[in-house]
């Protein structure tokens, strides 16, 4: 183990796992596996959880896997810790033919925490042990709705007290579609059992466009002007949504132009009501401002941020700083006070497969996530530095090589699409998979 001031660093990797030889005839100790940097695991080795690495980790399966979710703010309260937890998810399926998708709430409760090891117990305290498992079972309660095509991506917002969800379809739309029925059936059971009766297949969105002309990715809602969005497109187009009277929108026909491929993400700015961040597959970054007209609102471009397409943006809502990924599995870090140099003040690399997702932590100014299509997540502090005394490098020269700033390795998902801090459950991450959802909190964040 590497010591890091004031946190502890895991690298008993992939959840974290641990290698560990199955051959009979093999009593060694348990090995640390590091992807990409070690060995390859033998015949007869696998990957071991280390449970201890974790205060929480929990999975769900919704059928057909869910490309994009986002995390519903609840009113249960900010800085929850306490366990068990209860969260609110919205996500949308990738099915395998268009009319099996649906749009869905997930409400997972009765999340308890990791157990810890215990020794040899009595028949009594077995039983005991018996009831207490089942008490303590996590419950999943979904709501969904039919959507024709499969949903690229998902974000989710408040208008004063209605939740919405901004949906891009693989049909080239992009639709709204309001939560707050969704929300309600999955907190009663007497309400579910009327809204799949006379409801459900009844919901439709509440605004859709349809301007773009094809499919696309990215989608924004701003945190500071309510219902204002962004969404942008495979053909390299940006559009700005504004919100209008009687719950619609007004979209504007004219393209912000600047881009020369795919749009794949875009970020709002946390500090400011008219400037936003897009990544392409152009490779690059561009920061503009709409109070230009669109085809000179561009203010600021890194032509060349990564080695190929920018798939993912996040801008911390804590200091100055734009992190990216991109499909040569670098993570960048740019200070948007030196945007004009070109040049990030970190780059790390960890993953060796394209980045799919990436976020701050939405507390804690120097940490941040990425997922990649290398099936890790890894958390990551910039103000984390070795400590030379400590011995676990020497104990496993391998942990050298890695990042200082790595916190933690988590394995054991397939194909990685997207994950995010819960903003109120403090270093709570939730991911999407293949695999399906998984919701863990680390001993390191």
């Amino acid at each position: 183990m590497a010591a890091r001031k004031g946190r502890r660093r895991t690298c008993e990797t992939g959840e974290p796992m641990e290698a560990e030889s199955r051959d009979a005839g093999s009593e060694g100790p348990p090995q640390v596996y590091l992807p990409g940097r070690g060995p390859p695991l033998r015949e007869g080795e696998e990957l071991v959880m280390d449970e201890e690495a974790y205060v929480l980790y929990h999975r769900a399966q919704t059928g057909a896997p869910c490309l994009s979710f986002d995390i519903v703010q609840d009113h249960l309260g900010d800085n929850r810790t306490e366990l068990p937890l209860t969260l609110y998810l919205c996500a949308g399926t990738q099915a395998e033919t268009s009319q099996s998708n649906r749009l869905m709430i997930l409400r997972m409760h009765n999340l308890h925490g990791t157990k810890s090891p215990s020794s040899e117990d009595s028949d009594d305290e077995e039983e005991e042990d018996e009831e207490d498992e089942e008490e303590r079972k996590p419950q999943l309660e979904l709501a969904m709705v039919p959507h024709y095509g499969g949903i690229n991506r998902v974000r989710v917002s408040w208008l004063g007290e209605e939740p919405v969800a901004g949906v891009w379809s693989e049909k080239g739309q992009v639709e709204v579609f309001a939560l707050r029925r969704l929300l309600q059936v999955v907190d009663d059971p007497q309400a579910m059992a009327v809204f799949l009766r006379d409801e459900q297949a009844r919901v439709k969105p509440i605004f859709t466009f349809a301007g773009h002309m094809g499919e696309g990715f990215a989608l924004d809602w701003s945190s500071r002007v309510p219902g204002r969005l962004l969404t942008g497109d495979c053909q390299k187009n940006i559009h700005l949504w504004t919100p209008s009277d009687g719950g619609s929108w007004h979209v504007d026909q004219r393209p912000f132009v600047g881009h020369t491929r795919s749009v794949e993400d875009l970020q709002w700015s946390p500090t400011e009501d008219t400037v936003f961040a897009s990544c392409s597959a152009d490779a690059s970054i561009r920061i503009w401002d709409i109070r230009a007209a669109p085809g000179k609102a561009c203010m600021l471009t890194t032509a060349s941020a990564h080695d190929g397409d920018v798939n993912v943006i996040s801008w911390s809502r804590r200091e100055p700083f734009l992190l990216s990924g991109g499909d040569d599995g670098a993570l960048k870090v740019w200070d948007l006070r030196q945007f004009k140099s070109g040049s990030p003040v970190a780059t790390f690399k960890q993953h060796v497969a394209p980045v799919t997702s990436v976020e701050w932590h939405p507390q804690d100014s120097g940490v941040f996530a990425a997922s990649g299509a290398d099936n890790q997540i890894t958390q990551w502090d910039l103000a984390v530095e070795r400590d030379p005394e400590a011995g676990d490098v020497e104990a496993d020269p391998g942990l050298a090589s890695l990042p200082q700033q790595l916190l933690f390795v988590h394995q054991g998902e397939t194909d990685l699409k997207e994950l995010h801090w819960h903003p109120q459950c403090p270093g709570v991450l939730v991911s999407t998979a293949l695999s399906g959802f998984t919701v863990f909190r680390t001993i390191s964040v």
